[in-house]
């Protein structure tokens, strides 16, 4: 997160590493795949509830859509409040909506162009034995 972000939405922001960045003599991550972080501060999302509910939409989004993500490390970052007058539940259907149309412009933003999604590739929640 030394750098800027490589793509911004009004609420969020996404940083980018590249895998084969090589620290101590050692690779970054072991495999070279997607790695995705989120970083959800208290200063912009109050209650835990909340936290949550926007954490499950970035895991669920970014698992959705593996197959068109860069083989990178990528951290996604919460960079101002939804409000809360506007969004008076902190689970409401109406945030979960929000949440997700920003989150698919911000990823839509750093896929590799042409990318084309594979089908039949399974991907496994975690805790979770059987193929989503």
């Amino acid at each position: 997160m030394a750098g800027s972000p490589v793509a911004k939405t009004p609420h969020f922001a996404l940083h980018r590493a590249a895998l084969s960045s090589a620290h101590e003599g050692r690779a970054l991550f072991p495999v070279a795949d997607a790695w995705l972080g989120v970083l959800l501060p208290k200063r912009w999302a109050k209650r835990a509830v909340t936290r949550n509910a926007i954490r499950r939409q970035i895991y669920e989004l970014a698992r959705e859509k593996a197959t068109s993500l860069p083989q990178a490390a990528l951290v996604v970052r919460l960079r101002s409040e939804f409000s809360r007058q506007q969004f008076v539940s902190a689970t409401s259907d109406a945030l979960k909506r929000a949440v997700r149309a920003e989150l698919v412009q911000l990823l839509e933003r750093v896929a590799p162009r042409g990318a084309v999604e594979v089908p039949g590739r399974a991907t496994v929640a975690s805790g979770d034995s059987r193929a989503v």
